[in-house]
């Protein structure tokens, strides 16, 4: 395929965006189908017009990215295959996976068709990039998140392609990492269906003070992107897909600002980036059409700051600019592009006319087609000029062609009647267009490999959910100190302060001590301390792995391997790697925190490969999704305050500038709930916490029904005799089988009832 160095990537929500992002010289679109795609409510392409949307793009020479960036239920992905393949047999150049199960399903039954690994994945380094290399990926979407010189460090050490954002809308958590709008609408962000809760305004409270002016209340509304200043040093960063978003928003907006990015890219393919200089002018088309409270460059060159926020509410009315809308609209939106083409045709009386047509291909080779018409006759009064059969060729109308060259050989005294002549230049256009697109199409395939249409899954006769006779991971607990076969009970801790009371109560088989609660000169300490309580001790990597977290962890290597630890909880494919690559996985087995999603039977088998001896079960399934999935053996959160948003940025920096110490502000919603919100100084990230904590008291058998292996309390913003009461009702209510009270009267079941749509 004839690609440039760049490639200018467009979103497009509709088949009007896609045609007009083409018309604006956008290399590329990515768009979603009816279903598995993050924008649920785009106007996206049913079957039909999706395969005609694949032909249009391959007809210009451009390519076409589906988004398949969801997580997939266990019944979803049964049903991957047969929506996947008209596309596949169409040419689709890419699919865009957020769930390692779809991955690793596509890898296997359409192993020629390139995957993308979506920035729901949150890719923040190379250890993460290579894993996703490994399983299959030709491309990876970065974590908007990212530095240039942290974007640099994956080009260097990982030979994959690498498509970075550079306009349009910043989420204010990290993507694939957000459960505010599920936790308090039934939304899933990773579903598609984000309801924008972070658009929306909040107090910023400590103790009873508040903190942000009443004109200053979008703490959460960052600003758009814009990189037309740093487009340069982001390319010779080593990115190649400069992404745009904006799948939610109009043809014209995709037209306008795929026109401004294209000239920029094509002025730094000519001159690189000496001289680069910004109109104000291009930089004014993009404010004019989207402004949310002003562009920012995001986090190429800053960590996060104050300055990206958009904290006042947006203006109710701003005056358009009709001039620009109006040259956007005819000039793109309402003038599909057309294929330059060239012709030859030739005319002799008593043969058939002809018609030869040649076109560049996908591959930029030169692709042609001979057509025949009708018998040419003899004039009986005047004989067709040369002039006449061309003005009647070139009439190409709504085609996707226009002749840029076109000659015509008459001889004789000629004469085709104006219907012949239409009908030859249809013939071979239809016959131009069938040979470009034969290009790209993939030969049709009965289903699967060998005829037989693929099983994504068997169901055992016994009628059991998958993994139903493993055996719980209980080995290593001292039998004193257990209940039976009953699962583990594990307590996950954030600040050393609860330590106590967990080490008081025997029911208490193992402890996560967080990595930023518990700093490194405390890990060995920790640990001694668990084990004279009879109890395992698991270190809890931080949420994201970054630079910051890299640095501190090869500083602390030496107290890592000494400190004792039974093993690592980790929260991301990036820490997996670097575990790995420590050479550090024998020495401490890994459990896989609920952020690295499995919600189905493939994605957990992936999991198990990259050696996970347990997985936590992913938040946003029911009890009835969770044992169509298979949970025997793994881990379920009973208790805790579910981390609603993980935040490059920092509220207490946004509001008061950086103290480098951890707090604990509050959020208040216009309901009144307030969420609390913590600053991981050590790795520099903020958690965001649900209002009410999750409790399953109350479910006990349907918990005891998916057979899992540890019962897990993780206690965020407790102290020390919330910690001590919750782990009794709890020990009351999974263990004993007494009635047991939660010890606070606000509480939620999450989504083990309500699941997600």
């Amino acid at each position: 395929m004839n690609r440039k160095p760049v490639e200018v990537l467009a979103p497009a929500g509709s088949y009007e965006s896609m045609t007009a992002a083409v018309s604006a010289g956008a290399d590329a679109v990515y768009i979603g189908g009816t279903r598995f795609g993050a924008r649920a409510f785009a106007d996206n392409l049913d079957q039909e017009t999706l395969c005609r949307a694949i032909d249009y793009v391959h007809l210009h020479g451009r390519r076409l990215y589906l988004t398949v960036n969801t997580l997939f239920k266990e019944q979803e992905l049964e049903e991957l295959y047969d929506y996947l393949k008209p596309f596949y047999e169409a040419g689709l150049d890419s699919v865009i996976v957020q769930d390692l199960g779809a991955l690793a399903f596509i890898r296997e039954h359409f192993p020629d068709l390139p995957i993308h690994a979506s920035t729901q994945m949150t890719i923040t380094g190379p250890h993460g990039a290579k894993i996703l290399k490994d399983m299959g990926a030709s491309r990876i979407v970065t974590a908007r998140e990212l530095s240039l010189e942290e974007i640099r460090k994956i080009h260097e050490q990982v030979d994959i392609e690498i498509e970075s954002f550079v306009h349009g809308a910043l989420c204010y958590c990290y993507s694939g990492q957000c459960l505010m709008s599920s936790l308090i609408g039934g939304r899933s962000g990773n579903r598609g269906r984000c309801a924008q809760t972070c658009r929306l305004p909040f107090e910023v409270k400590r103790g009873g003070r508040t903190l942000n002016s009443k004109n200053e209340r979008y703490v959460l509304s960052l600003k758009d992107l814009c990189t037309l200043d740093l487009l340069p040093e982001i390319l010779e960063a080593g990115v190649y897909s400069l992404k745009i978003e904006g799948r939610m928003k109009s043809p014209r907006y995709t037209a306008g600002v795929v026109a401004v990015y294209r000239k920029y890219a094509d002025r730094y393919l000519k001159n690189g980036g000496r001289g680069w200089k910004v109109s104000p002018a291009d930089r004014k088309i993009l404010l004019d059409l989207f402004d949310r409270g002003g562009l920012t460059e995001g986090y190429y060159k800053e960590h996060n700051g104050r300055d990206m926020v958009v904290l006042k509410e947006k203006p109710s009315f701003r005056e358009s600019n009709s001039m620009l809308f109006t040259y956007l609209d005819e000039t793109y939106v309402n003038t599909p592009i057309q294929k330059p083409i060239k012709g030859y045709g030739w005319f002799k009386t008593g043969q058939p006319a002809g018609l030869f047509l040649e076109a560049e291909g996908m591959d930029g080779a030169a692709v042609s087609v001979h057509a025949e018409g009708a018998l040419v006759q003899e004039a009986v009064k005047q004989p067709m000029t040369r002039e006449k059969i061309i003005k009647q060729l070139e009439k190409t109308g709504n085609t996707q062609f226009y002749f840029q060259e076109l000659d015509v050989q008459a001889e004789g005294n000629v004469f085709l009647p104006l219907q012949s002549l239409n009908e030859l230049r249809r013939k071979g256009l239809e016959a131009l267009e069938q040979a470009l697109l034969s290009e790209c199409r993939r030969p049709a395939k009965e289903d699967g490999e060998d005829g037989i249409r693929p099983e994504v899954r068997k169901t055992p006769e016994t009628g059991k959910d998958r993994g139903a006779q493993k055996e719980y991971k209980t080995e290593t607990v001292p039998a004193s100190d257990r209940v039976g076969s009953r699962p583990l009970f594990v307590a996950s801790l954030e600040e050393q302060e609860q330590l106590e009371p967990v080490l008081g109560c025997k029911e208490v088989d193992a402890v996560y001590a967080d990595a930023d609660g518990f700093h490194a000169e405390y890990w060995k300490e920790t640990v001694k301390a668990c084990k004279k309580a009879g109890k395992q001790c698991f270190l809890m990597m931080p949420h994201i792995f970054r630079q910051e977290a890299e640095e501190y962890f090869e500083i602390c290597r030496d107290e890592l391997e000494e400190a004792g630890f039974d093993g690592v909880v980790v929260r991301s494919l990036e820490e997996v790697g670097w575990i790995k690559e420590q050479g550090l996985a024998e020495k401490l087995p890994m459990i896989f925190d609920a952020s690295l999603y499995t919600w189905n039977h493939q994605s957990l088998e992936v999991m198990e490969k990259e050696g996970a001896v347990r997985t936590v079960m992913p938040a946003e399934l029911t009890v009835r999704e969770l044992k169509a999935r298979g949970a025997a053996g793994q881990e379920i959160m009973i208790y805790g305050n579910l981390p609603m948003m993980v935040s490059a940025q920092c509220i207490r920096k946004t509001m008061e500038g950086c103290s480098r110490r951890r707090e604990i502000l509050y959020l208040k919603d216009r309901t009144g709930k307030q969420m609390a919100v913590k600053n991981h100084c050590t790795f520099c990230y903020n958690t965001i916490y649900n209002a009410s904590p999750l409790s399953l008291l109350g479910m006990e058998d349907q918990v005891k029904g998916l057979m899992p292996g540890a019962l897990r309390l993780q206690f965020t913003t407790e102290s020390p005799r919330e910690t001590a009461r919750c782990l009794k009702a709890f020990a009351d209510g999974f263990l004993y089988g007494r009635k047991a009270e939660l010890p606070f009267t606000d509480y939620t079941r999450g989504h083990m009832k309500r699941g997600v749509e």
